[in-house]
């Protein structure tokens, strides 16, 4: 066998994982346009490249040897970004349930990680912060709900918050993604809330309710990578 053969070969030079940095690219060029579309009040932009963010950042989990849980998470997440885009009720709800199953997927895997008493401490304190950001957040907005969506938002709020609480056991870019995973929807909630239209509103909403999402879906996937490649070392 030759010196070369027997090498080892280095980490993106060969097998699936040479396409790990095209495909994180390719999502990062999806994300740019959907986001300048959206600032330009291109619907067309918006509508062609949102469907192409989450299948782009799935497989380039999956060439990073992610979870099958977390490629689950994105996957569902892509499901629910189909069904938004449609403006209705019915499709505003199957989307709602789809980000949903990608919450529970996220759940169970943050649940599999191991942590240490002081960050079980801190993340004690971080779940009564939630709790208490969750309660405020939804007798607020109550009222303003339609009332035939006012409990499944409150049934979804609530898993949402408890997966941007776990998020955090696995580290910092987790629990930033677990944090911006929750104002992007709570960005959403109030736009559908027909009273909180008098409240100050941020200019182009939609581009920050992506902006949000966006960020928020790529720190999830790199803290399950960066958590699993701590793991394995």
């Amino acid at each position: 066998m030759s010196a070369t053969a027997s090498r080892p070969a280095r980490p993106g030079t060969a097998g699936p994982g040479r396409f790990a940095r095209p495909l994180l690219g390719a999502f990062l060029v999806a994300a740019v346009v959907d986001l300048a579309g959206l600032l330009a009040g291109l619907d067309t932009v918006h509508l062609v490249a949102k469907p192409l963010l989450m299948p782009l950042l799935a497989a380039y989990a999956a060439v990073r040897g992610g979870p099958r849980l977390l490629i689950a998470a994105l996957l569902f997440g892509w499901g629910g970004d189909v069904f938004l885009l449609a403006d209705n009720d019915l499709a505003f709800l199957l989307g709602m349930g789809s980000f949903a199953v990608g919450h529970v997927c996220y759940l169970t895997l943050f649940g599999r990680g191991r942590a240490g008493m002081a960050r079980t401490r801190a993340s004690l304190a971080a779940g009564i912060v939630y709790a208490v950001v969750l309660a405020v957040f939804l007798v607020l907005i109550w009222s303003d709900l339609p009332a035939e969506l006012r409990v499944p938002v409150a049934g979804y709020s609530l898993l949402l918050t408890a997966m941007a609480w776990r998020a955090g056991v696995l580290g910092r870019y987790a629990a930033a993604g677990g944090a911006l995973f929750l104002l992007s929807d709570a960005l959403i909630a109030t736009g559908i809330a027909t009273g909180i239209a008098e409240w100050p509103r941020l200019p182009a909403p939609d581009f920050w309710v992506m902006l949000t999402y966006i960020a928020a879906q790529l720190l999830l996937a790199l803290g399950v990578l960066r958590a699993g490649r701590a793991g394995r070392s």
